[in-house]
């Protein structure tokens, strides 16, 4: 149900003392926006916090080709505020209920000779944050325009440090922002003396991807479009986003933020998108399939997906994946496709198919209803082109032709959502993510959690008997605490073990990896959901440890990890239901056990009041399944 209070406050020109000044307060007054035309003639804006300037005075607009619309000759036409408050259920998320609240501001400018307006700037305030999007208005003799490139600032108090990724999965370095040459991925999270920022896009879905670099100016980030953009008038860019927090905590605690910024869900009827866990079928054969069917009924899993080569090289613009022909260099199968889909529905497991970008830029029409046909529940898109206007508008029109067919979607590779899950759910989730395949550090993991994890889902690749599973990758109970704490709808586990009963596979990456043992611990995936009613990220320090909990029904689940320190965690049970017992099951490690994985299992009573302090040693973890009694 929603709840929504809609507040309209008539065009308020007279309330300024000069007519090219407005500024807009969010909801907790902590966040002033203020926007002007300054004295050169140049739109620009700047944002304080609790009185104080955090970004300075910032340029706004794009460089359009033939100069349109000309930047230095503009003024403000009129201005409206509004403000909105909702709540809204997600279809699944990390919480069962979001809150929309933001006050708005839209500018209409015009240009000093026309009798029309020319643009609409469009700024929303948050507690979380601050927003802003520009609208090009329709113009005499005009139907579209080319945008050439994007002159958006973000112009702070001094060179800061920040967490820079050139690409969605390369690593992350710490610098200085006016050392950020090369565009570097969104959000770019900078630490400043007292707060944390994140400058980000949302509701990115027919235009360029935004990355940011270093301006001209000192201590200045710019928006730097992938490539320019044709667009139709009228003509809303997307969402140019800046969350705020006094903590890395908070700002992860706030990633409903980019949901927020994007259009209600389009699918009428979403009863067949359903959340889960998935294991990886890699030897593309009918005993591998059967063998991970079983195993996922038999261990709380909800998926297998078929990798690369069931219907040929990826490779190869040749191969058609409207047939099952195993590629010879990955198996020598047999594959029975449609006996395994069969199979897989009588134990009530879906399938997903993997399927690379060469085939579907050819074939998407074809095989989506054909996939329907044969009772497949997904499709994993590999390496699709990101980036351009072109492969952007194309990847997004792919999620929804997936919808029409009732096909879930998992986008693999350079990809990062911008909320887009909120309006179409059927993209359950997506790379974008150096993940557990990488062998990343856990202090590595830190940074992603507080950096990549602010845009949405991201598809960790849990690994849990791979021998790279080492110290360096906190170990086996790392794995268990990563499930909790990088939230993805399908989580893949398992990435590149096989079950008991599957063959080997036949070369490849992850053929020497073993098969999966009968390790206790293992109830917790079996247990544990993807998908949560409730999230509370209880402490964070991007690099170095961090602590989640979530609840699914009465249950809660809980994620710590420490960097390259050890580190002694104090949790307070508090979030408990009051007058409630529970019994908390605690996976530690322990390098005494009698056990391959050294994860130690203990059980302790604990209520609402209940403290407990757990040392944990550097690069490893923690994970607690919480259960009333």
């Amino acid at each position: 149900m929603y709840h929504l209070y809609l507040l309209l406050i008539a065009f308020m020109l007279f309330s300024c003392s000069d007519k090219n000044k407005v500024f807009l307060y969010s909801p907790d007054k902590k966040t002033k926006l203020n926007f002007k035309i300054d004295e050169s003639s140049q739109t620009v804006y700047s944002i304080e916090y609790n009185d104080s300037v955090i970004v300075k005075k910032s340029t706004l607009g794009f460089q359009l080709e033939g100069d349109v619309i000309s930047e230095k000759n503009l003024e403000i036409a009129e201005f409206s505020k509004t403000s909105f408050n909702n709540t809204w259920k997600p279809v699944y998320g990390e919480r069962a209920e979001i809150n929309n609240r933001y006050n708005q501001l839209q500018i209409y400018l015009k240009e000093k000779s026309s009798a029309g307006n020319t643009l609409k700037l469009t700024f929303r305030l948050y507690n979380e944050g601050v927003a802003l999007n520009y609208t090009f208005l329709p113009q005499q003799g005009l139907d579209s325009i080319h945008i050439q490139k994007e002159i958006t600032e973000f112009a702070l108090n001094e060179n800061y440090e920040s967490w820079i990724s050139n690409r969605a999965q390369s690593e992350y370095r710490k610098e200085r922002i006016n050392a950020v040459r090369d565009p570097a991925e969104r959000p770019l999270v900078i630490e400043t003396r007292k707060l944390f920022l994140a400058i980000g896009e949302a509701c990115l879905v027919d235009f360029p991807r935004m990355k940011i670099v270093s301006g001209k100016k000192e201590n200045t980030l710019t928006a730097s479009l992938e490539g320019s953009a044709t667009v139709a008038l009228p003509y809303t860019t997307p969402w140019r986003t800046i969350m705020i927090g006094e903590s890395p905590a908070e700002l992860l605690q706030n990633n409903d933020f980019y949901l927020n910024l994007n259009p209600p869900c389009a699918i009428e009827d979403v009863s067949w998108i359903k959340p889960g866990k998935v294991i990886r079928e890699v030897t593309l054969t009918t005993r591998g399939g059967l063998a991970c069917v079983d195993f996922a009924a038999e261990n709380g899993l909800q998926y297998v997906e078929f990798d690369a080569g069931w219907y040929g090289s990826e490779y190869e613009e040749s191969s058609d994946a409207t047939t099952i022909t195993v590629d010879p260099k990955r198996s020598p199968g047999p594959l029975d496709l449609q006996r395994i889909i069969d199979y897989a529905e009588s134990k009530g497991i879906g399938i997903i198919l993997y399927v690379n970008r060469r085939a579907l830029e050819k074939q998407l029409d074809i095989i989506l209803p054909l996939y329907q046909s044969w009772g497949i529940k997904g499709v994993k898109y590999g390496f699709v082109r990101v980036g351009s206007q072109e492969w952007t508008r194309w990847l997004h029109e792919a999620v929804k032709k997936a919808a029409a067919h009732k096909l879930m979607v998992d986008i693999h590779d350079e990809y990062r959502p911008t909320g887009f899950s909120r309006t179409y759910p059927n993209l359950m989730t997506q790379e974008g993510i150096r993940g557990d395949e990488e062998s990343p550090s856990n202090k590595h993991t830190l940074i992603t959690l507080f950096t990549r994890m602010l845009a949405g889902a991201g598809d960790n690749t849990i690994c849990y008997y791979a021998p790279r599973v080492t110290e360096k990758m906190g170990g086996h109970v790392s794995q268990l605490a990563k499930a909790v704490m990088l939230y993805s709808p399908w989580q893949f586990l398992y990435w590149y073990d096989r079950p008991q009963g599957s063959p080997g596979k036949k070369g490849g990456a992850g053929s020497s990896e073993g098969f999966i043992q009968n390790h206790p611990e293992l109830q917790f995936f079996k247990h544990m959901p993807t998908v949560w009613n409730e999230t509370k990220v209880l402490e964070g320090k991007i690099g170095e440890y961090a602590t989640i909990a979530r609840k699914s029904g009465k249950d809660w689940y809980l994620g710590s990890l420490t960097g390259n320190k050890s580190k002694s965690v104090e949790i307070n049970f508090d979030f408990l239901k009051k007058d409630t017992q529970y019994e908390a099951t605690i996976y530690s490690y322990d390098p005494d056990i009698d056990s391959s994985t050294k994860v130690k299992i203990e059980s302790k009573p604990v209520n609402n009041k209940s403290v407990l302090t757990i040392a944990i040693k550097a690069n490893s973890g923690l994970a607690i399944h919480i259960q009333p009694i």
